[in-house]
């Protein structure tokens, strides 16, 4: 069948199979490598939430009926399950209970395997660190069918590769990790309203000990507004800080109920409509401070609230380009981009900017200390050359971009951005992994 990712750029034909349970794992594995193919190609697909090829190959090993719970210790909050289990089922059941993920992409329609396999951050990158940083251990089913548990103590090298490895060393099978307690569902949530992007990093340099931190960013705007943002700071709410009609402190959040049903005409987004859109919601906050309590779902996931709205950007697709760049070129660097950006009037309405912390040290994971862009834009006949002089920029820099996000990147940009690409191969050839697990990205990136 036809199958992409979220961003509906490539589309190939793919075989999907889907075991019940891990025995059934192990027998796919062992077919896989029987098999007369060339180049047997397969990789783990969770919700089909990375944008571009990560999670695309000749055979997708669908891990969505992988999804029990194993075990939960009240007292501690580790929680222990399948690596299909989603971000969304954790929250449904763990929020009433008073518990929360320790790290959040900015959609809850993830699996803990995809998790783990791109090592995702959050809002809270710049002080709590990726998804990795909060793992107990996990269960890895390696080329030859054995299952080996590994941690950052214990197997460590297959663990700095199979975090933020994008599928490519094995089928990760389960985890462990730690979860955070909260009162309440709601977030206490401050924005403030800057006038360009020198105030913009300042002001996330001044609130670095605020947990949660997160910037919208008018990309085409110029001149002394470039980089003008909104900047929302966050907090879980404590229960006695809780305003009197918010009574119901532990409620999950429910399924959106608004739908994108067709694919929209690619003439409706362009350089207008992106600018109107974008004056509008600048402008929709009228002071320089705001506070209000939120839900934490539309606070950490804003778009799950409309179904399919990837159909938004037309039939062609469109690609997500999220990059980061050190701290100390932040500034020069994403003036220089945004400066492209607005001057190509190829508008984004997501422009998301955040602080990212120091970088771990898995071999492929994408976060440094500095500051992460992350920009959608509908694909046409000359958006990848354009995205080819972005990619110079970045790497005159010394940044990198983010693998799960990725569509098109070139086998040069990233063995010059990713350092220790060798030492992940390495690991891969140890276990056997590049026999068997391979991806449309991994291929395209001489893995």
């Amino acid at each position: 069948m036809k199958l992409s990712g979220w961003g509906r750029y490539p589309q190939i034909e793919s075989t999907p199979l889907k075991p019940a349970h891990t025995p059934a794992v192990q027998s796919i594995i062992a077919a896989q490598l029987n098999s007369n193919l060339s180049q047997p190609g397969l990789v783990a697909r969770g919700l089909g939430r990375s944008y571009g090829d990560s999670a695309l190959a000749n055979s997708l090993l669908t891990t969505q009926s992988l999804d029990h719970f194993l075990a939960f210790d009240e007292e501690t909050g580790i929680l222990h399950c399948a690596s299909g289990v989603s971000f969304a089922e954790i929250l449904k059941l763990f929020v009433p209970k008073g518990w929360f993920l320790p790290v959040t992409p900015g959609t809850q329609f993830v699996t803990v395997g995809g998790a783990i396999a791109s090592d995702v951050h959050g809002k809270n990158h710049h002080l709590d660190g990726s998804f990795s940083a909060h793992l107990i251990s996990l269960k890895l089913m390696v080329a030859s069918g054995e299952i080996i548990e590994c941690s950052a103590a214990h197997h460590r090298e297959l663990f700095l590769a199979t975090c933020g490895g994008m599928g490519l060393t094995g089928i990760i099978i389960e985890a462990s990790f730690q979860m955070i307690a909260i009162e309440s569902a709601y977030i206490q949530e401050t924005t403030w309203k800057t006038n360009n992007l020198a105030e913009t990093l300042a002001l996330f340099d001044e609130f670095q000990q605020t947990t949660y931190s997160v910037a919208w960013i008018d990309c085409l705007s110029t001149d002394k507004q470039l980089g003008r943002s909104l900047l929302m700071l966050g907090e879980h709410a404590k229960k006695d800080d809780l305003q009197d009609n918010l009574a119901a402190d532990l409620q999950a959040g429910k399924p959106g109920k608004l739908s994108i049903p067709v694919d929209m005409p690619t003439v409706l987004l362009n350089s207008y409509s992106v600018k109107a859109f974008n004056t509008l919601y600048y402008n929709k906050v009228r002071q320089k401070q705001t506070q209000r309590q939120v839900h934490y779902a539309p606070f950490f996931y804003p778009l799950d609230s409309i179904k399919n709205w990837n159909r938004l950007y037309g039939k062609n697709g469109f690609t997500q380009y999220q990059f980061v760049l050190p701290k100390a070129a932040g500034l020069e660097g994403m003036a220089k981009i945004l400066s492209k950006i607005a001057e190509s009037k190829r508008g984004s309405f997501l422009a998301v900017l955040k602080a990212f912390g120091k970088a771990n040290d898995n071999y492929l994971s994408f976060p440094m200390e500095g500051y992460t862009l992350a920009l959608d834009f509908k694909i046409d006949s000359t958006l990848f050359a354009f995205l080819d002089e972005l990619d110079s920029i970045v790497l005159d820099y010394g940044g990198r971009l983010y693998l799960t996000k990725d569509a098109r990147m070139s086998e040069a940009t990233f063995k010059q951005s990713y350092p220790l690409w060798e030492q992940f191969q390495e690991v891969r050839h140890q276990y056997g992994a590049e026999k068997l697990f391979n991806s449309l990205q991994s291929q395209r990136l001489g893995l």
